[in-house]
């Protein structure tokens, strides 16, 4: 039997993986992770039905959420946000919640107000202005933005090698990592590799630690463009800043950015440039748990 508490549910819906943690008071009834195959945030009736049968295949039969708050990969704007909440109400008589992603980390570290920085195998930075909006910047895709995500950090580090190879330099840890990576027998050719991925995003990403082996192996170039990721990271605290969103408290996850202290450091370093005083603070638990926080909120 499941306690007579509200039984809340949270849903982080990463770019990668979709990780759902259920409770009824401080009781565990659900902690699931599964691949976000399948997730189409820009239409929203695909994406609400998408995820009640995440609910459904998940919680135990018969349970009933009391509320749902989510955070998706790719709801960009409050109004795509909004439609996918207004869908998914028709499958729950609960309150729910939709919001992007990066809006999960202020409160999963336990925090009313701040910003949230994601740097995984994409970039986003979210917070709140004072009255509540909703304001999000960057999470661009690889292609036109993302920088400081892994996959960005793999687009920047091609064009530095290219770069160099037309001024005439011989290749460099950076260059060789990157033609080793892609498997291309030389730097010309890394162009119609990067090019010929079918997932983009996912494809380059998984070559970051090249960047990362060739920075301490010496490469100049690789250094280069880790320390200008870091300013591409910190650029998007200051962007928040510029529009009202309190940045003192900076709440720093993703994949790529905690799991490499040459990136992490190279944030920090820029951010005492673009928005002092703000303070950056990695996140220790999953940000689903931001979700709950959130879907708590609701009762």
């Amino acid at each position: 039997m499941l306690d007579s508490a509200p039984l809340v549910v949270g849903i982080d819906v990463g770019g990668t993986k979709t990780h759902l943690r259920a409770l009824t008071g401080d009781t565990p009834v659900a902690d699931h992770v599964r691949t976000s195959g399948g997730w189409r945030p820009h239409d929203p009736v695909t994406a609400a039905g998408w995820l009640a049968a995440l609910v459904a295949d998940t919680l135990p039969a018969g349970a009933r959420p009391s509320a749902v708050a989510v955070g998706g990969h790719a709801c960009e704007t409050p109004r795509q946000c909004a439609q996918i909440r207004t869908a998914l109400q028709l499958h729950f008589a609960a309150p729910a919640l939709v919001v992007g992603d990066a809006q999960l980390l202020v409160p999963a570290a336990g925090l009313d107000r701040g910003a949230g920085l994601v740097a995984g195998t994409g970039s986003v930075a979210a917070g709140r202005l004072p009255d509540g909006t909703a304001v999000q910047v960057g999470g661009w895709g690889a292609v036109l933005g993302d920088e400081g995500g892994a996959a960005g950090l793999v687009r920047e580090a091609a064009r530095a090698v290219w770069a160099a190879h037309d001024r005439g330099e011989e290749p460099d840890a950076l260059a060789l990592g990157l033609v080793a990576a892609f498997g291309v027998p030389e730097v010309p050719a890394l162009g119609a590799a990067l090019e010929g991925a079918s997932d983009v995003s996912a494809e380059w990403g998984r070559r970051a630690p090249a960047v990362f082996a060739a920075a301490a192996d010496g490469s100049r170039l690789a250094r280069t463009v880790i320390a200008e990721a870091g300013e591409a990271l910190a650029a998007l605290v200051a962007r928040l800043a510029a529009r009202g969103v309190p940045v003192d408290d900076v709440v720093v996850a993703g994949g790529t950015i905690l799991a490499q202290p040459a990136l992490y450091r190279a944030f920090t370093t820029a951010l005492a440039g673009a928005a002092p005083g703000a303070r950056a603070r990695p996140l220790h638990v999953p940000p689903v748990e931001g979700a709950v926080a959130l879907a708590r909120g609701l009762l």
